[in-house]
């Protein structure tokens, strides 16, 4: 379904909001300026560009980065296709959707935003517009400590969780707080953004620069640390900033999708850094927190949708609060253009549309990420062993192929190394028993389960 030249404006300046973060300004304006979103239709984004030059470095060089930012903003997006759009063409195509456009839409256009370069904070993500419920309440007790003593409660702080569930808006919330009642120097980056301004700094024999550019900052936050896996030099890198800012009591502050141990590919020593600080984790909202959510934000917007809407939509997003977001945006936008209140099956099919679907996963898809989430070789749970370190990681292997796959138990022990069924009843039982008692078993199942569906 076709969606508003309105919303399409929307979304690209909130996408390059975020894009322009993470490229020189050079760069940005050499290739972003004079872009647009022109169409949006089965989930592609049909991207206007002004010629063909444009056209092939985007489609090149930027796909994955232009992707990734569109999808964290709205999830039904699957592709991009690049197509020249001249000026002529925008303005013809604005011209119709003025005519077209009401009191109601012009109240959803989003408040120009500019983030500082000093500190790559989004003014947008305060506490003020952040909902707490028990699903976050310790990573937010957590962060109001440090916001009361940067450097000196919890350092650093280590917060961890499946995305979309709010840990960007929080890091940047505490550093915009702590902007707002100190006179320090704060900066916010993801661990993308450290890696490639490192190897950039290591080309051109500028390695200084870069080292005193990190440790000149009283708060340094950084996002998606999972990224760091197998970077060696920029762990070293990371490594040694962290114990100058922290030696100093400068504060540090990381976020992860996955606890500390279970990031594969980091030096032991780092690891270490990460879990001396405080660790706290963000699990997905309850019913009453996403309620809550839907509402505030329609609040933010000046909007206001029917309560059965807004409690359907609460109760059927369950996973993500970016996923409430995008549903919420798009049913505003159709309420507009019909000009009335949407029945529930109209709003189902939205949901239907910005949800991405669930992927099809296989048994060797369960046992890559088992492996991998417990650090050993794949192969190894095949084997026929009693090593403590292989048989927990197998029997979870066992438990969600049969909770989560509902795959028969002689069919599991044929494909785990030919057991015997009986063999995958014990493991099972056992494991569903556990959860129920060991918190950390519950917790790294979760997590688990996370990484497998692509949350």
């Amino acid at each position: 379904m076709n969606t508003s030249l309105q919303e399409h404006n929307e979304l690209w300046q909130r996408a390059l909001t975020d894009i322009e973060i993470e490229i020189s300004p050079a760069t940005y304006n050499t290739w972003f300026r004079n872009t647009c979103i022109y169409k949006k239709e089965d989930g592609a984004i049909f991207l206007g560009v002004p010629n063909s030059f444009v056209k092939e470095w985007l489609s090149n060089k930027f796909y994955k980065t232009i992707l990734k930012t569109l999808r964290e903003i709205d999830p039904s997006v699957r592709r991009i296709e690049f197509h020249i759009y001249k000026l002529e063409d925008r303005r013809r195509d604005e011209m119709k959707e003025e005519r077209r456009q009401t009191h109601f839409g012009e109240q959803m256009r989003m408040p120009e935003v500019f983030i500082s370069k000093d500190d790559n904070l989004n003014p947008r993500y305060t506490f003020d517009s952040f909902v707490v419920g028990s699903f976050n309440d310790l990573a937010h007790a957590a962060a109001q400590s440090i916001i009361a003593n940067p450097g000196l409660s919890y350092n650093p702080l280590f917060i961890y969780g499946p995305t979309g569930l709010g840990k960007t808006h929080l890091l940047q919330a505490i550093g915009n707080e702590i902007k707002k009642r100190y006179e320090k120097k704060i900066y916010y980056t993801t661990i993308e953004k450290y890696y490639l301004e490192f190897t950039d700094s290591m080309l051109r024999n500028n390695i200084g620069s870069f080292k005193e550019k990190y440790r000149k900052y009283d708060v340094v936050i950084i996002d998606d640390i999972q990224f760091l896996t197998n970077k060696e030099k920029t762990q070293e890198e990371l490594f040694h900033l962290f114990n100058s800012l922290h030696d100093q009591n400068r504060q540090v502050i990381f976020s992860s999708d996955r606890a500390p141990k279970h990031i594969t590919g980091i030096e032991d020593r780092l690891r270490t850094r990460f879990e001396g600080g405080m660790m706290v984790d963000v699990v997905k909202p309850e019913y009453e927190a996403r309620l809550t959510i839907a509402q505030k934000k329609l609040e933010q917007s000046g909007i206001s949708l029917n309560g059965r809407i807004v409690e359907y939509i609460a109760n059927a997003v369950c996973d993500s609060i970016r996923e409430i977001e995008g549903v919420l945006n798009s049913v505003i936008i159709q309420t507009q253009l019909k000009k009335r209140d949407l029945t529930q099956e109209e709003v189902k099919h939205i949901i239907k549309n910005n949800l991405k679907p669930q992927r099809s996963i296989s048994i060797p898809d369960v046992i890559i990420t088992v492996s991998s989430f417990y650090n050993i070789e794949e192969h190894r749970l095949y084997e026929k062993t009693r090593r403590k370190e292989v048989v927990k990681p197998r029997q979870v292997a066992m438990y969600l192929l049969r909770e989560d796959f509902a795959i028969s138990y002689p069919y599991i022990g044929q494909k785990l190394g030919g057991r015997d069924h009986t063999t995958v009843i014990h493991a099972y039982e056992k494991i569903k028993n556990e959860i129920k008692s060991n918190e950390l078993l519950a917790n790294e199942i979760e997590q688990i389960k996370s990484i497998l569906y692509g949350e």
